[in-house]
């Protein structure tokens, strides 16, 4: 509430009245400030994932996943089956099968003593015969 000064008319020419009237212009600054800060949070607020998502279990049956050992005297197999660095790519193809096979994950997993170079070594090959979908297991070792 608020108060007006009047003209001369009165006790020595000055009254006080009260104005009633209610002054609305802080409030409509204080929303206009929120409806700007709202406005700027608002899309921030909006979070975005990329998410791989496996497909329902009812309607495609889980496959067994593929794993490629590498032992330390050079060794590799798939699964139980010996191959050689030469014959990984097809050997890999032959236990995934299905014609789109450098689309499945591979999982490769190599014994605590392997040297780095021959661990890369398969994981080279792997990637230059198309296989880019490749998990590294882990044993703990007590």
């Amino acid at each position: 509430m608020g108060a007006r000064l009047s003209g001369p008319s009165g006790q020595g020419g000055r009254t006080i009245e009260q104005n009633a009237d209610i002054n609305v212009t802080p409030f409509v600054d204080i929303m206009l400030v929120l409806l700007i800060i709202f406005m700027v949070a608002a899309p921030l607020a909006t979070v975005s994932l990329k998410l791989d998502l496996p497909p329902p279990i009812d309607s495609v049956a889980p496959k067994e996943p593929v794993y490629v050992t590498v032992q330390t005297s050079g060794a590799l197999f798939i699964a139980d089956r010996a191959t050689t660095l030469e014959t990984l790519a097809a050997d890999v193809c032959a236990a995934v099968g299905g014609a789109a096979c450098t689309d499945e994950r591979i999982f490769v997993r190599a014994q605590p003593d392997v040297t780095y170079d021959r661990f890369m070594t398969v994981m080279n090959d792997l990637q230059a015969h198309g296989f880019h979908q490749v998990g590294l297991l882990n044993e703990d070792i007590d």
